[in-house]
């Protein structure tokens, strides 16, 4: 059995944006209550977020994110009451702490497989990451965690090429624009099409340097466990195998299910088995087994806490 890290804190159940939003902190608890009651909690390797409040999380935010954009954050960030950052997304008073700690969370995990105390791991955190633009929240989100992540296995880890596996049911713009003229991250979604935040198409393929390592699946709303499959076969599976990524990140969105109220699309648990089966494959090929899951969408609390149990189980597979 691999040893697979788990990273959680009660201050992600802090953000909170208000009455009826999908993204709410039931969506940990549910997730939580999950692992509990089957028994998985207690096989996997608690690791620590890193202090929210530390400069050093700021710093490699930072390798993202604009400086104005992290202290425009700050000053809007409220003591009581919400605070409107997009029509989607707004602050309350734990977010701003929440979001720093989701950072710091993704970041311990990186330190734990890299150090071998983990083979790899998920982190379930919120805020999610992907729609965060450089100087913008959007669609939920506040800091892109998996971006931070991949410079952060780059810069002080020394890993050289990342890939990042994109399945939320949405395109991740925000991490598609980070890296999109940077060979050393190999971007990689597939995601309802056309939906939000619409961006997404084949033709996106990168700019200079990075061009031809973006790559975009719009998938037309309805597909299901076998396209999705066969799409991480025919398509992700020979391409990864010829970047030879040091590390693989997924941003691992479980909104693509077909009980999900956000989307259309047709997979079920057993489908995001089949799909996590292949990128640990892939991962065990090329990357070490370094695996690094980061939770994004999943709005069907019964859905996403199956789903990532699921999930967490292929983790552990020998």
């Amino acid at each position: 059995m691999a040893r697979t890290g788990f990273v959680y804190h009660p201050d992600y159940l802090e953000h909170d944006m208000g009455l009826g939003h999908p993204e709410s902190p039931q969506r940990l608890r549910a997730i939580l209550a999950r692992l509990e009651t089957t028994g998985l909690l207690s096989n996997l390797v608690r690791i620590d977020p890193q202090s929210a409040q530390a400069d050093a999380i700021t710093d490699w935010i930072t390798k993202i994110h604009s400086n104005a954009y992290v202290k425009r954050l700050r000053l809007s960030a409220p003591h009581e009451g919400r605070v409107s950052l997009d029509p989607d997304t707004t602050m309350s008073p734990g977010s701003l702490g929440a979001a720093y700690r989701a950072v710091g969370g993704v970041l311990a995990a990186a330190d734990a497989i890299m150090e071998g105390r983990v083979h790899n791991a998920f982190c379930a955190v919120r805020p999610p990451g992907h729609h965060a633009e450089n100087d913008h929240a959007m669609g939920f989100c506040l800091f892109n965690n998996v971006a931070v992540a991949a410079r952060y296995l780059q810069k002080r880890h020394g890993l050289e090429r990342i890939a990042i596996v994109d399945w939320d049911v949405h395109h991740g713009n925000g991490t598609q624009h980070a890296f999109y003229d940077d060979p050393s991250v190999f971007f990689f979604s597939t995601h309802q099409y056309p939906y939000y935040p619409g961006t997404g198409k084949a033709q996106e393929r990168g700019a200079g340097k990075g061009e031809g390592f973006t790559l975009n699946i719009p998938l037309s709303a309805g597909t299901g466990d076998a396209e999705y499959l066969d799409v991480f076969n025919r398509v992700l599976r020979p391409a990864l195998q010829a970047y030879r990524p040091d590390a693989v990140i997924i941003s691992a969105g479980f909104d693509a299910h077909r009980d999900d109220p956000l989307a259309g699309m047709n997979l079920s648990t057993p489908g995001y088995v089949a799909l996590s089966r292949v990128v640990k494959e892939i991962a065990g090929e090329c990357s070490q087994g370094r695996v690094l899951s980061c939770l994004e969408g999943g709005y069907n609390l019964e859905a996403l806490a199956a789903s990532v149990e699921a999930h967490l189980r292929v983790l552990q597979e020998a």
